[in-house]
């Protein structure tokens, strides 16, 4: 497919490209040769007209996402490609043959060389969210290359970008299956076994950002009162009771995140009395709580999705942070996180120091956590560090 316009960037606004940053903000931007609408294939090049690479283009602050630098203008083989490649780091690194877990993140963004595209493989079916124009535009390419890479590893695609593509975008998508059919279905992470709705549930069925994290704070579970704060389907309180927790209490301010958390609980742990799962407020709940738990975990959604609501964003974990130091158990274990990805780690560390300094307690650092391999960081895109989290122990 040939670029339908070239971009022109202004003199000296080339470097963070040259450096592989795949990010053309409009600002950089001299001038456009040729016609274009949202999602259209362009070529961005030097103000001497050298090409740096092509990408999509997009309304709004980020002008152009490049995903092939240099000479190549991307066709169904450039695409399938890029998804061997992704493919190839989760295989190597025992995702794709582990018994134990068969769902992971296939396709993380800029992080696999795909700006504005993600892929979860749940136990044979891939969703597939675009947050770009240009990337739902090529989404049957994209299928395409799915199943020649994974072959019979792949039973559907579904596509759920209806929610995430931008707002003033003139489109009418809607959620459907691009190949195949299945019915939300149930996957297995080390060992425990969750009911995944694609279709109805949040992002595109399931956290699986933070399968490492839970596996860690099994290991620190043994013999705890346990709160998991804003539960969602209730991945941290299964993996509390898998370590040996004495009493787990799940939270989340939706009624169909605590059906969907007890539903689980019972495929794990039937008929378990240790859980009890809970419809609040997580300021309200965490009112009256002194010295209930041992181990709280706080894992809110992102505070903050722009960068204009910063402000109010780090006053929220604070906030947030601050109670839980203040109801926690002495000799308690806090793991705190953020998934903003406009909120740094230092923005982070520095919000939950001050929570701490609020509440009066001594605290030290155990562990400092970030997103897993199947979710990678383009060392030339920082910005793709956008879970960040601590674990901490209260005096």
């Amino acid at each position: 497919m040939q670029p339908l316009a070239n971009v022109i960037l202004k003199k000296g606004k080339e470097e963070s490209m040259e450096r592989f940053h795949p990010w053309v903000f409009s600002g950089a931007i001299d001038r456009i040769e040729g016609t274009l609408e949202e999602g259209d294939l362009v070529a961005v090049l030097k103000s001497d007209k050298s090409i740096i690479g092509y990408g999509h283009c997009s309304i709004g602050s980020i002008a152009v996402r490049i995903f092939s630098f240099g000479e190549t203008i991307p066709d169904n083989d450039f695409w399938k490609r890029r998804i061997e490649k992704a493919y190839l780091l989760r295989q190597k690194m025992g995702l794709t043959d582990d018994p134990d877990t068969n769902v992971y993140r296939l396709i993380h963004g800029e992080g696999d060389g795909m700006p504005g595209l993600i892929a979860d493989y749940y136990n044979g079916t891939v969703v597939l969210q675009a947050h770009t124009v240009g990337m739902w535009l090529v989404r049957v390419a994209i299928t395409e290359a799915l199943k020649a890479v994974l072959g019979k590893r792949l039973v559907a695609v579904y596509d759920k970008s209806a929610k995430t593509l931008p707002f003033k975008a003139d489109i009418e998508a809607k959620d459907g299956y691009l190949f195949g059919s299945s019915s939300a279905g149930e996957v297995v992470e080390y060992g425990n076994r969750f009911k995944v709705d694609w279709m109805e549930g949040q992002k595109t069925g399931f956290f699986i950002d933070q399968r490492e994290n839970r596996k860690l704070l099994a290991a620190y579970a043994k013999d705890k009162s346990v709160l998991n704060m804003f539960c969602y389907t209730g991945g941290f309180s299964f993996s509390a009771m898998q370590g040996g927790a004495t009493l787990v209490h799940s939270v989340d301010s939706s009624a169909k995140a605590i059906a969907l958390t007890n539903e689980n609980v019972e495929l794990n742990f039937q008929g378990d009395t240790r859980h009890e799962a809970f419809v609040a407020d997580a300021f309200d709940f965490m009112q009256e709580i002194k010295n209930k738990y041992d181990l709280i975990v706080l894992d809110p959604p992102a505070f903050a999705k722009h960068r204009n609501v910063l402000s109010q964003a780090l006053q929220g974990y604070k906030r947030l942070n601050a109670k839980a130091f203040q109801q926690i158990k002495p000799g308690g274990i806090l793991f705190t996180f953020s998934c903003s990805q406009v909120v740094t780690r230092n923005n982070f560390r520095e919000a939950v120091f001050s929570a701490a300094a609020i509440a009066g307690r001594e605290v030290r650092i155990l562990h400092q956590l970030s997103q897993p391999v199947d979710h990678p960081i383009n060392i030339y895109h920082p910005e793709g560090e956008y879970l960040k989290g601590l674990v901490l122990y209260v005096e």
